[in-house]
């Protein structure tokens, strides 16, 4: 059985990708089946966005950190950075979340600038070259963006790039 802290972030994330960025502190409680100070013993609005952007990183740095394994990370960010249907919407919620650190209203945690640098250092490691791999990121960064904003690029074209960046595709197209 799910604790209480994990229900409330749960249901801020059903919250978040239902449209409401950021969710009142409120709905969440009622989502959660929790009494707003019980939600308000385990977090303020700031660290429960916060526990939020950190479950995506690492759910995001497990998927990677599986594909470095196989030698596939590269392939497997350009592919991740292409979310699927079912997915668009919490990318486009995780986004929206972003544009509350333009304000002040949020910061990211420290784990989001921990996972970039070894997500860097990952890539590298792989195409053996600090440039490529940064090609590769904003690459995905390009992908991610396109399909948050207009008709998303199909999985043909992604292993297009793939294959005319020479990147190493074991799982054979299938997303990572």
């Amino acid at each position: 059985m799910a604790t209480a802290r994990e229900r409330i972030v749960d249901a801020a994330e059903e919250l978040i990708t239902a449209g409401q960025v950021p969710p009142a502190l409120e709905a969440v409680a009622a989502a959660a089946g929790v009494s707003k100070g019980g939600l308000l013993y385990h977090f303020d609005k700031q660290s429960l966005l916060r526990a939020l952007v950190t479950r995506a990183v690492h759910r995001f740095d497990a998927r990677l950190t599986e594909a470095a394994a196989r030698g596939t990370m590269a392939a497997a960010w350009l592919r991740l950075s292409v979310p699927a249907p079912d997915e668009r919407t919490v990318y486009r919620a995780m986004m929206s979340m972003l544009r509350l650190t333009t304000t002040g209203e949020f910061d990211l945690p420290d784990e989001v600038g921990d996972a970039e640098r070894r997500w860097q250092r990952m890539l590298t490691a792989e195409v053996g070259d600090p440039v490529r791999a940064r090609l590769v990121r904003l690459v995905g960064d390009g992908l991610f963006l396109a399909a948050l904003t207009g008709p998303p690029p199909t999985s043909d074209e992604v292993e297009q790039l793939l294959h005319h960046l020479g990147l190493p595709t074991s799982a054979g197209g299938v997303r990572s």
